[in-house]
């Protein structure tokens, strides 16, 4: 207990045994003590109630009030919660200023704010962007359900998803189709939500007219090249065996360019299109023509196996899973040194099936794994060359992946191996049709 409670404790019940004593006092003098020291009690008692009432008048008032002079417990506490009242003012006051400082903050942000009760997925807040970007109206839109208010934007399955929902990255204003917003929604707490909406209309630009620049430079070269290859093929090294080597590695990086440009215009055409024509694709055959195919880029130099085990078919493009696959497979053999084993499993897992190509070959390091499947990335840019890589294998990979609504899940330790895994959900799995199967063998 602090000093001055502590005293004035002791100074109220030195008040109290004042008032018993002369009250015994005067009752024995005039010979009625009891009936004197209880009407004194029940006066003290009186008293108390008096000056609890005045507390209680001064927690449920809005106004400050000065406390009395004097001493006492109840003076202490006249004190104590006058100081108290200061105090929670004066926090108030710096709460309020916080509050305005950062509505002030939020409304200056170019992106939409939405918080969003989780349950029932009404409007709880939103800042000035949201008018501009989302059409919110304040205060109409308080408290309705933000499905029904960015209509047509189909994102109520989208925000059933919660803490799992992935951004959506380009979608059109509901005010204004000609802008492309990215929407974001970050769980913050158990009951709301944060949706963040950012105009990205300009990156879209910008990326639409990348594409634009990749695909027309890549179709004006491709005839070009296809002229050099031409000339290169009708030159006979025989003719001038000086010029051999100089042909051979003319010809080998025509090649090599050449390459490069289809793998351009594969990358452009996957990120033109927002679907693909699909099929049932049959994963035996294509199982058999990647073994093949590495069989043919390794010249033997590799072990090559096959694990079938799933036992199913995917439902998908067959043109661009090949191609998806055979890029993998290419990988593997050409940076995995003679001598070294190419695994290719298709197998089962609780949420889908996977076919992960796997190597032994010289590894990655784990630095360069977040940015594996980016354009043109490479790891090692004098043995991509040595192996005649592009640097787009594994960016066509991801494209075709996405498009089928699978993911690229890479593991790899320099010096042991990588291993490369295609997975896809149950929706992608189709029972396979032995029959069809039989015939293809016989």
């Amino acid at each position: 207990m602090p000093n001055a409670a502590h005293s004035a404790w002791l100074k109220t019940l030195g008040q109290l045994a004042l008032v018993l004593i002369g009250a015994s006092v005067l009752g024995f003098a005039i010979g009625k003590p009891w009936p004197v020291i209880t009407c004194s009690a029940l006066g003290v008692v009186a008293w108390h109630y008096w000056k609890l009432r005045g507390v209680l008048l001064r927690l449920t008032a809005r106004q400050r009030f000065a406390p009395d002079d004097g001493f006492g417990v109840w003076n202490e506490l006249d004190h104590l919660l006058y100081r108290s009242q200061n105090e929670m003012r004066a926090r108030k006051r710096r709460l309020i200023d916080m509050l305005r400082a950062y509505r002030a903050a939020t409304a200056a942000l170019p992106d939409a704010i939405v918080v969003v009760e989780r349950n029932s997925q009404r409007i709880q807040w939103f800042n000035e962007a949201a008018n501009r970007l989302l059409g919110l109206r304040y205060p109409r839109d308080l408290g309705a359900a933000l499905g029904d208010r960015l209509q047509p934007l189909p994102i109520a399955h989208w925000l059933t998803a919660g803490r799992h929902a992935e951004p959506l990255l380009d979608i059109p204003s509901p005010t204004q189709p000609e802008l492309r917003l990215s929407l974001r929604l970050i769980p913050y707490s158990d009951e709301l939500w944060l949706l963040v909406a950012r105009d990205v209309s300009k990156l879209m630009r910008l990326e639409q007219m990348r594409r634009d620049f990749v695909a027309n430079v890549s179709h004006e070269l491709r005839t070009p090249l296809t002229v050099i290859h031409g000339y290169l093929d009708m030159l006979e090294p025989a003719d001038k065996p000086e010029w051999a080597p100089m042909l051979a590695e003319m010809q080998r990086q025509s090649q090599r360019m050449t390459q490069l440009v289809e793998d351009l215009l594969t990358l452009s055409r996957l990120e033109a299109q927002e679907t693909l024509p699909e099929e049932i694709v049959a994963m035996a055959p294509m199982l058999s023509t990647l073994k093949r195919e590495a069989e043919a880029l390794s010249q033997h130099r590799h072990t090559i196996a096959i694990d079938d085990l799933a036992g199913v078919d995917l439902w998908g493009s067959t043109k661009e899973l090949h191609s998806a696959f055979s890029n993998l497979v290419s990988n593997a053999i050409r940076y995995t040194a003679a001598g070294g084993d190419i695994r290719i499993r298709f197998v089962s897992e609780h949420d889908g099936v996977s076919l992960a190509v796997q190597d032994t070959g010289y590894g990655i390091p784990a630095a360069h794994l977040p940015r594996i499947t980016e354009r043109f990335y490479r790891v090692s840019t004098s043995r991509s060359r040595e192996s005649g890589g592009t640097g787009l294998g594994l960016s066509i990979v991801k494209h075709v992946l996405n498009l089928h609504q699978a993911r690229l899940e890479i593991d790899s330790e320099v010096g042991r191996g990588s291993r490369f895994a295609c997975r896809f959900g149950r929706e992608r799995i189709r029972a396979r049709d032995h029959a069809l199967l039989s015939e293809e063998h016989a």
